[in-house]
């Protein structure tokens, strides 16, 4: 692309098969068709939790769990990322970039989304109900109010049984 400087889109994963939708559509509709022209330069973002926030501070062994479910935290990191490059590789997509963060996905992606200057953000939905939503929070919710970007919350259509 010519002497002017993409805009930036940012795909956030996890992993969920809504997430992995998710990178599918936005590929399909927004980079295979340019590919490699493609205006947008693409971040694609898995927010990885802290080992504490999962484990919790509580009880005598806590501290001998921490370096385990670290390891296993990295490797799921390390899986997603490498699917994530095979699709895009499969889709002739190849200006992007592949990130890890630490910490809460709502606060790592609006974070994201102001580091590097994004244009759109794009998140799958897990298609919870209210309750649920309630409890857990959205991800999606959280980033369509927060997000200082467009915000496009993809959603995987129902599976006919």
């Amino acid at each position: 692309m010519a002497d002017y400087e993409k805009q930036v889109m940012i795909v956030g994963v996890d992993e969920s098969e809504h997430s992995t939708y998710a990178l599918q559509w936005t590929l399909d509709r927004f980079f295979a068709p340019y590919a490699p022209n493609c205006p947008f330069k693409l971040f694609i973002v898995h927010a990885k939790p802290s080992p504490t926030s999962l484990v919790g501070l509580a009880g005598p062994g806590a501290a001998d769990v921490l370096p385990i479910v670290e390891a296993d935290l990295r490797k799921i990191a390390a899986r997603l990322l490498e699917n994530a490059k095979q699709l895009c590789a499969s889709k002739l997509v190849t200006d992007v970039v592949l990130k890890v963060e630490e910490g809460d996905a709502r606060n790592v992606l609006c974070e994201a989304v102001e580091r590097h200057h994004a244009s759109m953000l794009v998140v799958g939905s897990h298609g919870y109900g209210a309750i649920k939503r309630t409890v857990l929070g959205s991800v999606s919710d959280y980033c369509a109010h927060h997000a200082h970007c467009t915000v496009m919350i993809v959603k995987k259509p129902k599976t006919k049984h």
